[in-house]
This record gives C-alpha cells, sequence and structure tokens, in this order.
C-alpha cells in the first residue's frame, strides 16, 4: 500500500484542506452508523489516437472530488463533489447526517493493511513526452502499411492514467494508493476486392509507458490485428444449430466473466437475484472447473493494492472442482450476509458508491494439451477470439459473439465462419465444460467491465476449453 505523503499533498497541502480538522468531520457524519468512508480521489489522464496519418485526437484532462458515504443497515447515504474542500465537506456531511441521523449502530471494524504493493507510484505522463508519443503512433502505422498492401485504413491509440485515492474511516484509520493504468490500441482494416474486413488488438496494464517501448511488442500487435482481418476476409456464413464448442485460451474468458462472475458478486446474492443465489456448497460446473477471482497479480489491469474501501485484495476461490465455494464482497453486503469483504468494493470514480464488482476473473488451468481437446471433437466449432456479449443476470441467459471462429471436423480445423453467437445460460454452460486445457491464459489487459452505469479495468482469462453442445446462432440459410 502506498504511504499517505503524496496523497497528503494532494488533498489537503494543495487545497489547505485540515486533516484533523477532516477525519474529525467524516466522524461526526457518520456517528452512529454501521460503516462509511469519505473517499477522496485526484486522476490526471491523457488520450492520443491516429488515423489514416492524422493525428484525430488528442487529449489531457484532471479530475478531482471526493465522495462521502453513510451505511446504516441496508440503506446507504452518499454525496459527492467536484471540489475538495471544507465547505463542500460539511455540505456533503448535512447531507448524509440528513438521512442516516438518529440511527444507532455498530462501526465494522477497519481493514488491517499491509505493506504489499503490486505496481509502481510512476506517473505514466511523466515517462514518455507527448511528440514521442505522436512519433510513435505513425511508426506503427507505417509499419502496418508497410506489411500488407491490402491495408486501407489503420487507427491506433495510446491513453495513460495516473490516480491517487486517499479513504478516510470514521474510527481514524487511512489508506491511499496511487495507481498506475496505460493502454495502446491498433485496428487495421483490409480491402481485398471490395470486401472489407477489420483485425484489432490491444494490451496494457498498471505500469508506464516503458510497456510499449519494445518495437517487437507492438510489432506483434499489428501483425495479430492483420492476421485477424485476413482471417475474416475469407470466412464464410456461420452454421446455426447445437453443436460443441473449443474456446480458445485467453480473452474468450470474457464469456466466464459476463456469464458466471456477475453472478456471484455479493450484491445479487443477499437481494436474491441472482441465478445461483442459495447455491453455496452445490455443484454448479463439472469437476474440471475451477474459477479463481484475484486481485493480486502484479501489474495487471484488474489488480489494485486495496480496494476503493480500503480492503486489501485477495485471491478468492468461488468454484472449486464445480463447487460454489465462495463470492466477491464489498464491506456492506459482506456485514448484512454475515461474511467477510473479499476486497471486491469498487467504484468508478469519486462520484460513484462502491459496490462488490470483479478484479482478475479466471479459470484454472486442466490437464488436457489442446491438440488433444481439438482432436476430440467430431463436428463443432472453434472460437479463439469473442467479441460482444450480453447477459441477464437473474436468469443466467447469454449471447456472445465470436470475434473469430472456425469450423472443426474431425479434430481438424477448417474454414473460418463469420457470424456466429453462442446462446445459452450460466448455471448451465460451466456444466457442459468436457475437457479443460493446460494453457491457462490472462487477456492482453483491456477488459473494462460495466455495472449499474460504472465501469471498472479488469482481467479475464481461461485455458482451452471442450463445451458439450452449445447453442450457435449462424447466418447460413
Amino acid at each position: 500500500m502506498a504511504d499517505l505523503s503524496l496523497s497528503n499533498d494532494l488533498f489537503y497541502t494543495r487545497t489547505g484542506m485540515d486533516p484533523d480538522a477532516t477525519q474529525k468531520a467524516v466522524r461526526e457524519a457518520l456517528q452512529g452508523c454501521d460503516d462509511g468512508e469519505l473517499f477522496l480521489e485526484y486522476e490526471a489522464s491523457e488520450y492520443l489516437s491516429r488515423d489514416d496519418g492524422v493525428l484525430k485526437s488528442a487529449s489531457f484532462d484532471v479530475h478531482a472530488g471526493f465522495g462521502l458515504r453513510a451505511v446504516a443497515g441496508e440503506l446507504t447515504a452518499y454525496a459527492h463533489a467536484g471540489e475538495i474542500s471544507e465547505g463542500a465537506l460539511k455540505r456533503a456531511s448535512e447531507t448524509v447526517r440528513g438521512v442516516t441521523g438518529g440511527y444507532e449502530g455498530t462501526l465494522a471494524v477497519a481493514s488491517v493493511l499491509t505493506n504489499r504493493s503490486l505496481y509502481g507510484d510512476h506517473k505514466p505522463m511523466d515517462g514518455l513526452p507527448s511528440e514521442k508519443q505522436v512519433r510513435a503512433l505513425g511508426e506503427i502505422e507505417e509499419y502496418a502499411r508497410g506489411r500488407d498492401g491490402l491495408v486501407k485504413q489503420v487507427s491506433v491509440s495510446m491513453s495513460g492514467s495516473w490516480q491517487v485515492v486517499q479513504i478516510v474511516r470514521p474510527d481514524g484509520a487511512r489508506y491511499a494508493d496511487t495507481r498506475p493504468m496505460v493502454r495502446m490500441d491498433v485496428t487495421v482494416t483490409l480491402d481485398k476486392g471490395g470486401r472489407i474486413e477489420s483485425g484489432h488488438e490491444g494490451w496494457g496494464g498498471r505500469s508506464g509507458y516503458e510497456l510499449f517501448s519494445d518495437s517487437s511488442k507492438w510489432k506483434a500487435a499489428v501483425d495479430e490485428a492483420i492476421r485477424q482481418a485476413h482471417v475474416a476476409l475469407e470466412a464464410i456464413p456461420a452454421p446455426a444449430g447445437e453443436m460443441d464448442v473449443v474456446l480458445g485460451p485467453g480473452w474468450p474468458g470474457v464469456m466466464l466473466h459476463e456469464a458466471v462472475g456477475h453472478g456471484l458478486e455479493g450484491d445479487f446474492h443477499r437481494k436474491g437475484t441472482s441465478v445461483f443465489s442459495g447455491m453455496m456448497g452445490q455443484k454448479i460446473a463439472s469437476d474440471n472447473v475451477t474459477v479463481v477471482d484475484d486481485g493480486t497479480i502484479d501489474a495487471r489491469r484488474g489488480s489494485l493494492t486495496i480496494d476503493d474501501e480500503g480492503t486489501p485484495t485477495q485471491r478468492n476461490v468461488l468454484i472449486e472442482n464445480g463447487v460454489l465455494v465462495g463470492l466477491m464482497q464489498d464491506r456492506l453486503n459482506a456485514r448484512l450476509m454475515g461474511m467477510k469483504p473479499t476486497g471486491n468494493g469498487r467504484r468508478e470514480s469519486y462520484a460513484h458508491k462502491p459496490m462488490p464488482r470483479m478484479t482478475n476473473t479466471f479459470m484454472l488451468s486442466g490437464e488436457h494439451d489442446p491438440k488433444e481437446i481439438l482432436a476430440s471433437v467430431k463436428k463443432g466449432i472453434y472460437a479463439p477470439h469473442f467479441g460482444g456479449g450480453q447477459v441477464d443476470i437473474t436468469s443466467g441467459q447469454f449471447v456472445f459473439a465470436a470475434a473469430e471462429a472456425y469450423l472443426v471436423e474431425n479434430g481438424k480445423i477448417g474454414a473460418p465462419i463469420k457470424g456466429a453467437t453462442l446462446i445459452g445460460k450460466g448455471a448451465d454452460a460451466l456444466t457442459r465444460v468436457k475437457m479443460v486445457g493446460n494453457d491457462m491464459a490472462l487477456d492482453h489487459g483491456v477488459g473494462t467491465c460495466g455495472k449499474d452505469g460504472q465501469g471498472v479495468p479488469v482481467g479475464v482469462g481461461q485455458p482451452t476449453l471442450l463445451m458439450d453442445r452449445i447453442t450457435i446462432g449462424g447466418t447460413e440459410t
């Protein structure tokens, strides 16, 4: 965990706020409450994009503010402001006291801190001047156009952010964290005789721009985007019906994240709205399925040294050998359910209340060689890359589009297909996992999860999987 000195400078020295007076205001505002905190945030971010030889966008933004939360039973009072001042804090305090005043509860104990730090506190934008960023984007486009004569359009973007937070509790505990983040995306569009298709590759994490300094990495990303576009150019309409499906490692774990992960967040369980509600200790997946949410992986996009309530993140086993054994919890839902918080209390910014959210969610490796898995399929599809998807938390019904997929016949990968969608229910999908590969991989650091209007960075992952008889929506007529 970061020390308090940097955040003290940002939130007190530079604003004129007094730390002791702030602590007193929080204590008085949350008097009698079961939980709550003052969440102080400063974030600087930049974004540059180049499209067809032209720098299309260049922005730099700074925002700062606070959110004051008071929790009384199941009730949450929340006030926030984009101004860090004693006057704004006083008005926020009056607002939450107007909702929770008179309540007499027992204040939940503070989190136990660690000295662990999962990423540095350096500011990404200090590591690479703007002119070098612009030059780098140009070099990437030049490389892409030189790789293939079919290239019609190249879009490249680079972004970095630096978030500093301090969490002040009414019992006197204070926590701080400094969080860097970078991301780069490359999209290449090919034109072959009037047929136009695109491929995309992105990568990033909690580091500085040194993540992109090795040209072999961005060259590999460009090559991958071009490869995907060529596959799409040759794709035929996807068949429809029930068939065996092999999912590739890494990013296809987004289906696990959406179809199953959200249903294992504490708030949905407490309210009884998850398809998995009331199933703790029961079998919900095949024996070879173990699923983990782990916010402690160094420099990963979904990792946090502490969550947005001050709880250290941890490795949470959710499903073990097919049995539901754990949930992801923030402080509020954990307290109401008689459980412990797991470091999954997250918020998009100071303007949002925390709620249970995933960090890096993935399935552990199994014992099968991926080649063995493919060889076992008589007729089905192989989907190494996914696009977008939707899931209904209550019913568990999901629909996911395969961004890249192939026919599989007699254990051999055949023609690429276009327009394939996977349709099913989360409570059923993991029971259909027949073989699990030994090649678990995490995505390249591009995931963002949406829930109740809030977006937070996450990671996903899985090994190669064989799923039995999944409904495929296709375009073949």
